[in-house]
């Protein structure tokens, strides 16, 4: 009798052990699989159905669509995608690496997912704010202003140093065309002279 309870036990550990293994940790065969031209669904892939075609349909042009066909993002930033084909994608963040000696960045990151109220923060040069502040703009996929407004030094800002700054948006996109957009942080340029515009494009999705 106890031998058979013992049997029954280790069994029933067996089988909750390979429950867990196969359909809440996964595996490899857990995973969207392209079958005539079409994702079919193998196993409990934790990923949803890619939106890109698969086989001849497949349209790979950026790195969204590389992520989205199931290819792996590369840990570097920016990150990188490649595709079956040795195709490689690096994600857009904008401007911002050119940017790191004038103006940064904390909230929203390149390619967050926002929602209004919008809080802006980040640091800038002095010299980028006039009157102890500097306009920003948020747009839609297509470059329509959503949103508009100023970005406040939060310290003394007559310095050459990096001044911390803060901003609130509140905005209504249309993600029907698209989610993405971008937030504009303008250099204050009280002169009017093109010489002396310059800002810093944070991409963003809605």
């Amino acid at each position: 009798m106890k031998s058979l309870t013992k049997t029954i036990i280790i069994i029933l550990i067996i089988l909750v052990a390979w429950f867990i293994l196969r359909f809440v940790i996964g595996g490899p065969e857990d995973d969207w699989i392209c079958v005539d031209d079409e994702w079919v669904k193998h196993g409990m892939p934790a990923q949803p159905m890619p939106t890109t075609g698969c086989g001849d349909d497949r349209i790979i042009e950026n790195f969204d669509d590389c992520l989205a066909a199931g290819f792996p993002a590369m840990e570097s930033y920016p990150r990188q995608c490649r595709d079956d084909q040795d195709n490689h994608f690096i994600e857009d963040i904008g401007n911002e690496l050119e940017k790191m000696d004038l103006i940064r960045i904390d909230s929203p990151r390149p390619n967050q997912q926002v929602a209004s109220p919008l809080v802006i923060q980040g640091q800038a040069r002095g010299y980028w704010f006039f009157e102890g502040d500097f306009p920003i703009v948020l747009v839609n996929w297509d470059g329509l202003i959503i949103a508009e407004g100023y970005a406040t030094a939060q310290t003394d800002w007559m310095v050459e140093d990096f001044v911390p700054f803060e901003a609130e948006l509140e905005f209504e996109a249309d993600t029907t065309v698209s989610d993405r957009g971008a937030l504009i942080l303008q250099k204050d340029n009280p002169s009017g002279l093109p010489e002396n515009d310059d800002a810093l494009e944070v991409p963003v999705k809605f």
